[in-house]
């Protein structure tokens, strides 16, 4: 379990105040995976610095797994309901159960994979053959034991992230912190690692926390998100929900950027004759949530109201096991039993906007 409480950080730049995360409270289940997204400058990186204290938090507490309460005042940080000053073993021990992987990867370019992946191990107490039984374990999780005596620049852009992510895993951790581990990826490596993380965390009940700007990454890996703004959290719950119901503006944003319906907005602008529609007619957008995408409303409205409808775009997701459709379709026929037809959609659980009247 993660628990952040009332978590600021502020930076000094150029005689300026930066409000980098303000007042931010989370929980985020054990073995969970929680996706944290936001434009650049929005304070995800902070926040997930924050949690393994990469960063000192000007203000608010934390908790990580078995770390007890952390209490950040004025710069500086203390352990337990008795703020006592935290010491160098003990942020060092709480530092090797969180695992973080990074954007870039940060490997050393003169080091072995195997030495990579050993590297965090070399000061832990472990003697040189457990050092090497369970960097070949680790090397075996991410399948790269064919590669343990090749260098970085041997290897490819996924496989890099294979060893970064076999090294943070090294010091068996109970969180791993991945702060835009795919962002410097081809899709396919992305897909590759994604489902890799995805696998971790069922292996090995790993909590992973995803620090991403992509919401495909979200609506693929994640259960849990939170949406970043200027330093806040402005919107947060379970994904499904989030892409079936976004409140927030940016959070919109962020929902259309990963689905095909977002082409719409292209054709509206452009007046394309995909979306023309007849004097009397109506351009609608359909959401099917997992409560009505399995019924055959289309072909039922059309009979019971006597109204016809053209389908102009169409998609249907898998979100968390739950299917997310929607559709943008014409629709035509005498005004109230359009208007009737609308009516029940809405019923039935179809979120119903309409974009454009003929």
């Amino acid at each position: 379990m993660i628990e952040i409480k009332n978590l600021n950080k502020t930076f000094a730049l150029k005689g300026q105040t930066v409000d980098a995360v303000r007042d931010v409270s989370l929980t985020i289940p054990d073995g969970d995976i929680y996706g944290v997204i936001g434009y650049s400058g929005a304070g995800k990186s902070t926040l997930v610095r924050c949690i393994n204290l990469l960063e000192t938090p000007d203000s608010g507490t934390l908790r990580v797994n078995d770390s007890g309460l952390i209490t950040a005042e004025n710069g500086k940080i203390y352990l337990g309901e008795a703020k006592t000053p935290m010491r160098e073993r003990q942020l060092n021990a709480m530092r090797r159960s969180i695992g973080m992987i990074f954007q870039h990867f940060n490997l050393l370019d003169r080091s072995t994979v195997f030495e990579n992946v050993a590297y965090p191990l070399k000061y832990s107490g472990m003697n040189r053959k457990d050092i090497s039984d369970r960097v070949m374990e680790m090397l075996r999780l991410v399948d790269l034991t064919d590669k343990r005596d090749a260098y970085p620049s041997q290897l490819s852009g996924g496989q890099k992230q294979r060893v970064a992510i076999a090294r943070a895993l090294a010091n068996h951790p109970q969180v791993l912190l991945s702060d835009e581990a795919t962002s410097a990826l081809d899709p396919d490596a992305t897909e590759a690692i994604l489902a890799l993380l995805r696998s971790l965390n069922e292996k090995l009940g790993l909590t992973v926390v995803m620090i991403t700007h992509e919401m495909a990454v979200i609506k693929s890996i994640c259960r849990h998100v939170a949406v970043m703004e200027n330093g806040r959290v402005v919107e947060e719950g379970n994904v499904y929900d989030v892409f079936a119901h976004p409140k927030q503006d940016i959070t919109r944003h962020f929902v259309a950027s990963a689905s095909a319906l977002n082409r719409v907005d292209k054709l509206l602008k452009e007046d394309s004759p995909l979306v023309q529609v007849e004097d009397g007619a109506l351009l609608v957008k359909l959401l099917f949530s997992r409560d009505s995408v399995g019924d055959s409303v289309i072909s039922f409205i059309s009979r019971e109201f006597g109204v016809s409808m053209n389908i102009v775009l169409a998609s249907v997701e898998v979100i968390e096991g739950a299917p997310l459709g929607g559709m943008i379709a014409a629709i035509k026929g005498d005004g109230d039993k359009v208007e009737a037809a609308l009516k029940w959609l809405h019923d039935h659980h179809v979120e119903v906007e309409v974009l454009r009247r003929g």
